[in-house]
């Protein structure tokens, strides 16, 4: 993962609550301290922000202020000491261990979940990869009457392609364990997603998952959807 700029992001929040600020004006109204535009503005990167570093903040059940902008404000201030927080762990305890940057995953799988991820649902987030990617691999191979691993199993088969059921290839058929290993991993694989990942969270009733073990599942779903998007689709003669 990219790692944020702690000094850049906690500048930018500084600056976003002092331009959001509000006063009384002695009415029971309030009186903002700069145009509402200018507001707007600085919260364009401000939400890309919080969308990092709290991304529940757009739900969170604070006490609501009777001015726009105040859940921004609020969750500036406690995104500012989320991040002071982090950098002192950083600087004093030293972990450097690399992180995954969700927007790095696969298009069909980051694309098809950033809502629900955004507000916190990470086990319908998965669920939503999951068929996301089912979707594109049925309409890569052109075929309807099989989904998830059933489809994949035979999509990524060692045999031949047969009429109405085309074969994915990773690399060109060549007569290697390697090339064979290959396509019975990827088969393997997509079973294992399906059956250890989608199926529980369709057919079981569970709490949410925790956001670190959503990415996880989400980058098992990333891996198969490049192996998809990335192999060449063979048919028979």
């Amino acid at each position: 993962m990219t790692q944020i700029n702690h000094e850049w992001a906690i500048g930018k929040l500084e600056s976003f609550i002092r331009t959001a600020a509000v006063s009384h004006d002695g009415a029971g109204g309030w009186r903002r301290a700069n145009p509402l535009p200018v507001v707007q503005a600085e919260a364009q990167v401000v939400e890309h922000i919080l969308d990092r570093v709290l991304p529940v903040w757009r739900t969170a059940d604070w006490p609501k202020r009777q001015y726009s902008y105040w859940r921004e404000s609020e969750a500036a201030t406690r995104a500012i000491a989320q991040l002071r927080a982090e950098q002192e762990l950083a600087e004093n305890l030293g972990t450097n261990a690399p992180q995954l940057d969700a927007s790095t995953l696969h298009a069909w799988v980051w694309g098809s979940v950033q809502g629900l991820w955004g507000s916190g649902h990470y086990r319908q987030a998965v669920g939503m990869a999951a068929v996301a990617v089912n979707a594109q691999a049925q309409a890569k191979i052109g075929r309807k009457d099989l989904s998830e691993w059933k489809l994949l199993t035979n999509a990524f088969g060692l045999k031949d392609p047969e009429p109405g059921e085309p074969r994915l290839r990773l690399a060109p058929k060549e007569d290697s364990d390697t090339w064979r290993s290959r396509h019975d991993g990827a088969a393997a694989f997509a079973r294992g997603v399906y059956a250890g990942i989608r199926n529980p969270i369709a057919h079981e009733t569970g709490d949410e998952l925790k956001e670190n073990e959503a990415l996880e599942q989400l980058a098992a779903f990333s891996i198969l959807a490049r192996w998809i998007d990335t192999a060449t689709v063979e048919k028979a003669p």
